[in-house]
């Protein structure tokens, strides 16, 4: 999938300015470090650029803040997590607090691969339908 120059563009700079749950979560996948797969930092995907992307599970990694609660971006999320489901690549909504906290973190990790390894052996259309999770906490719906 080919992404627009465009956004290409805006993926470097965002890999410039990642939050601080993107650049601990970054951490802790980078260089296979979580069952081997192989994660990218703010991969074009299409117009879209997810947090963190693997090709090889077709798995998006969304790092959702608090303002993912406001309608306007929920709306904007929903149709970009639409638009990356109809190319049978799942997406994963996990909150920034669950990544900044040492009790959760191993949660995220978990949902993570359990997610990945749930998508390895399945076909493009079984991977597009019905599989996005959100693991959410406190402020988020």
């Amino acid at each position: 999938m080919r992404a627009p120059s465009r956004t290409v563009g805006r993926a470097r700079s965002l890999r410039s300015r990642m939050t601080l749950p993107e650049a601990v979560l970054w951490q802790l996948l980078r260089g296979s470090r979580l069952g081997k797969l192989r994660f990218r930092r703010q991969h074009p995907v299409g117009p879209y650029i997810p947090d963190f992307f693997c090709s090889s599970a077709r798995l998006a990694v969304e790092v959702d803040g608090t303002i993912h609660g406001d309608p306007q971006a929920a709306n904007r999320d929903a149709r970009r997590d639409a638009w990356l489901q109809a190319r049978g690549i799942r997406v994963l909504r996990v909150s920034a607090a669950a990544v900044l906290k040492d009790t959760t973190v191993d949660d995220v990790l978990s949902a993570i691969l359990a997610m990945a390894e749930e998508g390895a052996g399945s076909s493009p259309a079984e991977r597009g339908r019905g599989t996005m999770r959100s693991m959410v906490e406190g402020a988020l719906p």
